[in-house]
């Protein structure tokens, strides 16, 4: 297997995107345009990445991180030949040259492949497409008798006899590097756009009798670029169909498969149900016979199997066991575990906690940076207090203890083994094992007390 280097070419202004953001750091699916490249070509398992970078090349940088990236800089956007060139001396001498596009992300590892395997560090190798309108692309020119590819021709140097063809060029190319390093020196730029093209190292190579061999992918979509917001819609929509189809494949059950947002990897065991409008960010992992209710989101999260979520719940960096039950309107913030049979209600706040086996927090409560015990009732409007300003504490709550409602406990304080406590209760202090413990202020009635009213003007 000859070495394999990638360059992707990321320099460009994107002035129709209309941002300051640089073009390639646009989100797809929540990860930017340029990462999704990268992963796909990480995936070929290459000698070198040299990304080439232009306008904001500094905020790329810092965003997009790596120790087997290579960073090239085209301070002038002078063509797709003059950016290569910017790259050519990360190259190896010998070996595979794969040219990518930081905003083309959803070509297929299976397609570029291809490419791969067409040249075998022999031949110069195409990524081309056939489409009805090929406005603005730039056209595959053939010998007419050998078919064999002479040229490509940019839509703007193309005469309306060559306009007419429909074989387009989609820039993707794999290129040996000796005739790289031979070839990027004899470019010009005396074109209509006064650019370095590198699309001329094809007519070079006809000349020189290189064979050069094409390949298609198998959707069109794969080698669909972003210029403007719309077309970044675009890709969002098709991105989102393929992962749905994914899924269904799999076996998981999508209540609208056109609703549904997969901004990361999702992976689900068998008989998992997605109902309508789930977010899934990071890596999620849902197990066997999990049920995600709608406009829930997950985030980094780890469900084991039988667990259901209900409704708008939010649940991120967090473990969550089996057979547990979340929501609705529950939210489970980071660091938090739930063990196996958890009960977690309606608007209740998790946050920095382990929750052990059958415990359960129904309704209104706030449980932060604490461990909470195997079966535990947390009464309604719970609190556990966990910050005095500036520093937080932890609260211990044993196994079998009873929380009566509306209970603040300070931290740090623990509630020992089998504790009752009174609902409407402040405690400040560790509670006995096995006894019931509640602090209020007695209860008094003013006789004959009249309510304030208003005065009239």
């Amino acid at each position: 297997m000859p070495k394999l280097n990638v360059i992707i070419l990321a320099a460009g202004i994107g002035k129709r995107m209309q941002s300051s953001l640089p073009k390639v750091l646009h989100a797809l699916a929540g990860v930017p345009l340029l990462l999704h490249v990268i992963k796909t070509a990480r995936s070929l398992e290459p000698h070198k990445i040299c990304i080439v970078i232009g306008h904001g090349g500094e905020r790329i940088k810092q965003t997009i991180t790596g120790d087997d990236l290579t960073w090239a800089e085209q301070e002038h956007q002078l063509g797709t030949g003059h950016a290569v060139m910017q790259a050519q001396p990360h190259l190896d001498v010998d070996g595979l040259t794969l040219i990518l596009y930081g905003d083309v992300p959803l070509v297929k590892a299976d397609t570029l492949q291809k490419l791969l395997d067409i040249s075998k560090e022999k031949y110069c190798a195409l990524l081309t497409s056939t489409m009805e309108n090929p406005s603005g692309y730039g056209r595959i020119l053939r010998n007419a008798e050998t078919n064999a590819i002479t040229r490509i021709i940019e839509q703007k140097d193309a005469s309306e006899e060559q306009q007419k063809i429909c074989e387009i060029n989609t820039g993707i190319m794999a290129i040996p590097n000796r005739y790289l390093h031979a070839w990027l020196p004899r470019i010009d730029n005396k074109n209509a756009q006064s650019e370095y093209y590198l699309t001329d190292i094809i007519e070079i190579a006809a000349e020189e009798a290189i064979a050069v061999k094409s390949a298609q992918p198998a959707d069109f979509w794969e080698i669909m670029g972003v210029n403007n917001k719309y077309q970044l819609a675009e890709l969002e929509r098709i991105y989102q169909k393929e992962k749905a189809r994914v899924l269904l494949d799999q076996g998981t059950t999508l209540m609208d498969p056109a609703r549904i947002e997969v901004r990361g990897e999702l992976t689900c065991g068998s008989d998992v149900y997605i109902d309508i409008n789930c977010i899934f960010e990071g890596t999620v992992k849902l197990g066997n016979g999990v049920h995600v209710g709608p406009h829930s989101i997950l985030r980094n999260v780890t469900v084991a199997a039988g667990t259901h979520i209900a409704p708008y719940s939010l649940v991120e960096d967090a473990q969550i066991g089996e057979n547990c039950k979340i929501g609705p309107f529950a939210r489970i913030r980071p660091g938090t575990k739930l063990l196996d049979e958890v009960h977690i209600g309606n608007f209740v706040e998790v946050k920095n906690s382990l929750i052990a086996i059958g415990s359960k927090a129904n309704h209104l409560s706030y449980i932060g940076d604490s461990e909470v015990g195997e079966r535990v009732n947390i009464g309604a409007g719970t609190i556990t207090c966990n910050y005095d300003g500036a520093n937080k504490y932890r609260t211990i709550i044993e196994d079998d203890v009873f929380i009566g409602s509306d209970t603040q406990l300070i931290a740090p304080v623990k509630v020992s083994r089998g504790s009752t406590i009174g609902a409407g209760s402040t405690i400040t202090r560790d509670t006995p094992e096995d006894a019931l413990t509640l602090s209020r202020v007695k209860q008094e009635s003013v006789a004959g007390w009249k309510r304030p009213t208003k005065s009239k003007k």
